[in-house]
Formats: C-alpha cells, sequence, structure tokens
C-alpha cells in the first residue's frame, strides 16, 4: 500500500491528498472523463509532500485551459469570485442578480430605518409575500471563514428592522426572514445558530443542494471574472462598469467595446462567454 501524501489547504491544515476529491471537481467543470484523469494523472505525477492545494489547482487550471476553455472557467469558478475585490460590492451585485433569476424583485445597497437605528441593506429581495433582507460576507481569501459571530450580528440587525415592519399595516402579513450569503464557508456553530434562529445562511458547498455553487450551475449565471481570456485589468475595467455576469455580455457584446481590448481578443472573449451561459 502506498504511503499517503500531505498536502496543505487554503486554510493551513494539513490533510492526505484524496485523487477522488480533485476528479470530482474536475468532473463539476463539466470536463470529458478522458481529461478528468489525463490531469489527475499528471497531478498525481507532480505532487510531492507539504504541496499546497493552491499548487495542485494551478496544475490541474493550466492543463484544464489549454484543453477546455469554457471547462477551465467553470474550475475556477470559487477563484473567479474572489477576484471580485477587494470592495465586496460586485459580490453583492452578483448575489442580487442570482436572486432576480429566482423571481425576486431587488436593490442593492438600501438605507433602512430600524426599531432602534438605521442599516445599510445589501440586498432586499421581494417576491409577493415574501421579504428578505440579505447581507453579503465576501472574502478574497479562501483561508477566511464566516463563524458565529456574522449570524448573531445580522440576526440582530434583522429583528431590529422587522419590529420597524411590522408596525406597518402592507408588512404584517408578509414573511419575513434574514439571510446571510458568503463566497466562502461558515463554521459549523454559524451553521447551528442559524438553523436556531431561522436566518437563512447560503456559502459555497452550504445548504448541499441549494449553496452558492449548485445556484451558478443552474442559473448559468456565472460571473465574468471567470473568463480565460481577460486579464487582471480587463476584469478590473469591466466590474468598474458594473458588469458581473458572463450573461450582461453574451446580451450585450458592445458593453465591452470601449475598453480597449482588441478586436481578435474581443472574439475569443465572446466565445468564452457563450459557451459558459449556452453550454
Amino acid at each position: 500500500m502506498e504511503k499517503a501524501i500531505n498536502i496543505i489547504k487554503y486554510s493551513g491544515e494539513v490533510e492526505a491528498f484524496n485523487i477522488e476529491k480533485l476528479k470530482r471537481s474536475l468532473r463539476h467543470s463539466k470536463a470529458s472523463e478522458q481529461l478528468v484523469l489525463e490531469i489527475a494523472e499528471e497531478v498525481q505525477k507532480q505532487l510531492t509532500e507539504g504541496m499546497t492545494t493552491k499548487r495542485i489547482y494551478e496544475i490541474a487550471y493550466a492543463i484544464l485551459k489549454q484543453k477546455s476553455k469554457s471547462g477551465s472557467a467553470r474550475y475556477k469558478l470559487k477563484k473567479a469570485i474572489m477576484e471580485f475585490g477587494p470592495t465586496g460590492y460586485p459580490f453583492e451585485k452578483y448575489i442580487g442578480k442570482i436572486l432576480e433569476y429566482e423571481g425576486f424583485n431587488t436593490d442593492v445597497g438600501v438605507v433602512m430605518q430600524g426599531h432602534c437605528v438605521t442599516h445599510e441593506v445589501d440586498v432586499t429581495a421581494v417576491k409577493a409575500n415574501e421579504h428578505y433582507l440579505v447581507e453579503c460576507k465576501f472574502h478574497s481569501d479562501q483561508g477566511r471563514n464566516c463563524n458565529v459571530k456574522i449570524p448573531l450580528y445580522i440576526q440582530s440587525r434583522f429583528k431590529d428592522l422587522e419590529t420597524q415592519w411590522l408596525k406597518q399595516k402592507d408588512h404584517s402579513l408578509k414573511f419575513h426572514k434574514g439571510w446571510v450569503y458568503t463566497n466562502t464557508r461558515f463554521s459549523a456553530d454559524a451553521i447551528q445558530f442559524g438553523e436556531c434562529v431561522g436566518l437563512g445562511l447560503v456559502s459555497w458547498d452550504y445548504p448541499e443542494q441549494n449553496s452558492l455553487r449548485s445556484k451558478i450551475d443552474r442559473s448559468r449565471l456565472y460571473p465574468v471574472t471567470a473568463l480565460p481570456s481577460l486579464s487582471k485589468q480587463d476584469k478590473q475595467n469591466i466590474l468598474n462598469k458594473g458588469i458581473v455576469l458572463c450573461r450582461e455580455i453574451c446580451d450585450n457584446p458592445e458593453l465591452i467595446n470601449d475598453l480597449g481590448i482588441a478586436t481578435s481578443k474581443k472574439k475569443r472573449i465572446l466565445k468564452e462567454a457563450n459557451e459558459l451561459c449556452n453550454h
């Protein structure tokens, strides 16, 4: 039996390398099974004791990018969302777009009066008698998670606002709920608290069937930062224009006309965007 090779996770934890986890993440990118096996074999050849998961990702991504542009875009989905930083505002706008896809009318960055104080709410979402307040916790570091202090704080804000709403006649029959969306993960006690008080929680991989990753895959609302042909500066220029979705470029290709991008590169960008939106 071969000795297990230990690797270092983004959090700094050490664990034994599991080739099946790598294969699962590659299959999630919709790469062909042949390509999944090819990449897994190459990673194993280069694997060394103490290698970081970041380096393993880089090896896999480099091969995938050569073989499948759309596959590499899906594979780097988590990293692409982290490229929304540093302000976190594009992430708030992105979550608003996902909620719109789910049938909500949304507003981003709303100042609301609570019973005790005013609050700036990242996203308000309304559908029929459902009224949600969403706090978006964006992290640009994969090692950072949301501990129990986050839902404790958000639930307190939500209750202050709900107390104020219930004074209004048109709100008395509505279903109100607070939510927290994050692009990383929640700690176990954060999830326990959220479930106990009825606060909605959505992280990269929680809840299992309705996680952020699941919502993105279902809606195909991939972040514009996932496009392989965009440079770091291109991405920042596009985000500065308020564009956060590949779908926005698919629907309005002229949005990238004034970014100083060469015609040949624009064609590649549009091709990649359409492959992601319409796969």
